[in-house]
C-alpha cells in the first residue's frame, strides 16, 4: 500500500513536471513569436507587413494549444498528490493518451496505467481516504 503512494506521488511529480515545461514552451513561442513580430513590423518591407496578421493568428494558436494541452497534466498532477478521487480519472485518461506518443510518452503511459488501475491504488483514492487526507 505504502510502495503505491510513493508511485502515485512519482506519476503526479512527472505530471506536473512534463505541463510545466509545456508551459514554458508556450512563453518561449510567445516570447520568439513577439519578437519576431516586432522585427518585422519594425521593417519597411511590405511582404512582411502583410505576412504580419497571419503570423500574429498561427503563433497566437500554437501558444493557445501549446498551453491548453499543458493544463490538464497540471491539474492531475496536483489532484493526485493530493489524492483526489477526479485526479485518478483524468491522470488514466492522460495516461491511455499519452501511449501514442513512441516512445517515452508511451513509456510514461504505461507506467501511469498501471500505478492508477492497481487495486492498491484504488483505495488510495476513495472517498473517505480522500476526507481523511484533507481534513488532516
Amino acid at each position: 500500500m505504502r510502495d503505491m503512494q510513493v508511485h502515485v506521488k512519482v506519476l503526479a511529480a512527472i505530471f506536473i513536471a512534463l505541463s510545466a515545461l509545456g508551459l514554458l514552451f508556450a512563453l518561449v513561442l510567445l516570447v520568439g513569436i513577439g519578437g519576431a513580430l516586432g522585427i518585422a513590423g519594425a521593417s519597411d518591407d511590405p511582404d512582411a507587413a502583410r505576412a504580419l496578421p497571419f503570423i500574429g493568428i498561427a503563433g497566437t494558436l500554437m501558444i493557445g494549444v501549446v498551453a491548453v494541452l499543458s493544463l490538464p497534466g497540471l491539474a492531475a498532477g496536483f489532484g493526485l498528490l493530493y489524492f483526489k478521487p477526479w485526479a485518478r480519472v483524468l491522470g488514466i485518461v492522460l495516461a491511455a493518451v499519452s501511449l501514442i506518443g513512441f516512445p517515452w510518452l508511451t513509456i510514461l503511459g504505461a507506467y501511469g496505467l498501471w500505478v492508477l488501475l492497481s487495486k492498491d491504488t484504488e483505495h488510495l483514492f476513495t472517498a473517505e481516504r480522500s476526507t481523511a487526507t484533507h481534513a488532516r
